[in-house]
């Protein structure tokens, strides 16, 4: 029976050398994606998240082990325009308006005719993140929040099926990012794209995931691999339920094993 994995780690591992010391970031990484799927990447500071999704997005080498993209190198998929990248900051133009800034990349593709073609829907991206009537604003003129909102209708609305999202929301306040966790989770649900999150929060890993990667402190390993099989589309009122409450504990749990107080 032919593999349903869609992005394919085996046994990666990443050292880096500086003043003559080498330092392992990554150790043996063993991870499976399947196509459509969300899945997080949860652990402590240092443990090498963003160094794993950069190694998937063919910005970094692993020093071994092999990466697949369907059946392609990340560095193939990456000329392919097969990724599309949400950092913690947004990087828009502050002096493009928001719907210039959401046809940048179909411009840096030279792709016009289709930029054309997709107005319609880029501007129904931004109104399914509430900033409809903020087309024709300049991004310097919008909240942190709002600018972040951007980002992510900007990166749903490119051609791009593998979305890696880099802790997206840590420079927001608490407020501000359950709002747009909720928003991502409404744009997802409709694109379906092959998502990769990078966050340090629990409640947001289970809230958006279909599977939670624990990794381990430096160097990083998979600690474990926690399904969360909740209902979709996932609501306020779920966050409530025991399940819900289960899965942040059993997170709880893996990440405190290695603590060392």
């Amino acid at each position: 029976m032919e593999s349903l994995s869609y992005i394919e780690l085996k046994q990666v591992s990443k050292q880096y050398r500086r003043r003559g010391q080498v330092t392992e970031a990554l150790h043996e990484i063993d991870l499976s994606i399947e196509k459509g799927k969300f899945v997080s990447l949860i652990g402590p500071s240092g443990c090498g998240k963003s160094t794993l999704l950069r190694i998937i997005g063919g910005l970094v080498e692993q020093n071994c082990g092999e990466v697949l993209i369907g059946r392609s190198s990340p560095q193939e998929a990456q000329k392919q325009k097969q990724f599309g990248f949400v950092p913690q900051s947004p990087a828009l133009f502050p002096w493009r308006t928001v719907l210039q800034n959401m046809q940048l990349p179909f411009e840096v593709n030279r792709q016009a005719t289709k930029q054309q073609a997709d107005r319609e829907e880029l501007v129904k991206l931004l109104e399914m993140v509430g900033l409809g009537g903020f087309i024709d604003s300049y991004a310097k003129e919008l909240s942190g929040g709002m600018q972040q909102r951007v980002g992510i209708a900007r990166a749903f609305g490119s051609s791009a099926p593998i979305l890696l999202m880099d802790e997206p929301f840590s420079a927001l306040d608490e407020i501000t990012r359950e709002k747009i966790s909720y928003l991502l989770l409404n744009i997802w649900e409709e694109y379906q794209k092959t998502v990769v999150f990078v966050t340090h929060n629990i409640r947001e890993a289970v809230l958006l995931s279909d599977e939670v990667i624990i990794m381990s402190p430096r160097p990083g390993r998979i600690q474990a691999k926690i399904t969360i099989d909740l209902p979709r589309p996932r609501t306020a009122e779920l966050e409530e339920s025991e399940q819900f409450q289960h899965y942040m504990s059993d997170i709880r749990y893996h990440l405190r094993k290695e603590w060392q107080i």
